[in-house]
């Protein structure tokens, strides 16, 4: 770690990030549920991407609330850019399933990760299905609303549920291919288009595998060290690769190891 960057300092960046991440999260979903969907102004930037006012007005309020305490840090977020810097970089999504969080379905929320000298150091995700905080710290474990979470103890792949995440960058017969696989060795699958929320479902153990074959950084990262700091076998590509050019993840209960292997081969992790 950064030698600016101790324990205390992390802690406190967390306790932080917590707080922004509870009251942008819950503004978020009042304004979704005191607006009318149709005057929520959506601009269309490809067939499933999509921003909001919402989006914007959840990350300026991210922004405001992480470098007004922390100004030296820089920041990165999905709807203004920005660029990591030598010392810790705030990476976020200030809405993490944009498509679910305009039509309703509430499996959306919002990503808060830390990095510092190429490692993610802090993880807050807000799940606005349950109007949670999952929060971890390298090292610390992993917790939802400060209870320790573990990732699931499953060994037989026919009580497995998996979550699979698709992007239109990559090979839509690839994804048939690989859900017919695990569907052959028995296991139950999902598609749910909010990949922080689905790494912290891995975390608390209510699924056994999320895999995607293309994220951006401030999608996946936060969840990706709840995840591994709840116990989950976390495999992706450094995190300054993330940083520039995005790419995939997955992260599963230990217990599957051998029937996720295949997937490590794929992607060469």
């Amino acid at each position: 770690m950064n030698s600016a960057f101790d324990a205390a300092t992390i802690r406190a960046r967390a306790e932080v990030a917590m707080s922004v991440a509870l009251e942008v999260g819950r503004e978020t979903a009042r304004f979704r549920r005191d607006s009318d969907p149709g005057t929520l102004t959506v601009e269309n930037k490809g067939l499933q991407d999509f921003v909001t006012i919402a989006d914007r007005k959840a990350e300026q309020a991210i922004h405001e609330g992480l470098l007004s305490r922390f100004p030296d840090d820089s920041f990165m977020g999905e709807e203004s850019g920005g660029r990591s810097g030598k010392g810790g970089t705030w990476v976020v999504d200030p809405i993490d399933g944009t498509t679910n969080y305009i039509r309703g379905f509430r499996h959306w929320g919002v990503s808060i990760a830390f990095v510092v000298g190429g490692k993610v150091e802090i993880g807050v995700v807000y799940d606005a299905a349950g109007d949670k905080i999952f929060h971890a710290v390298r090292g610390g474990g992993a917790f939802k609303e400060g209870i320790p979470v573990h990732a699931a103890a499953t060994v037989d792949p026919a009580n497995a549920l998996v979550i699979l995440g698709h992007s239109r960058k990559t090979s839509f017969d690839d994804h048939l291919a690989l859900s017919r696989r695990l569907h052959e060795r028995g296991m139950d699958y999902r598609r749910m288009g909010a990949a922080a929320i689905d790494l912290v479902r891995v975390a608390e153990g209510a699924a056994d595998l999320y895999y995607e074959r293309h994220l951006n950084a401030w999608d996946m990262l936060a969840g990706a060290l709840i995840a591994e700091e709840a116990g989950a076998v976390v495999a992706m590509p450094p995190v300054d690769r993330l940083l520039a050019q995005g790419g995939p993840v997955i992260a599963y209960s230990p217990g599957l190891a051998g029937e996720f292997a295949f997937i490590l081969d794929i992607e060469g992790l």
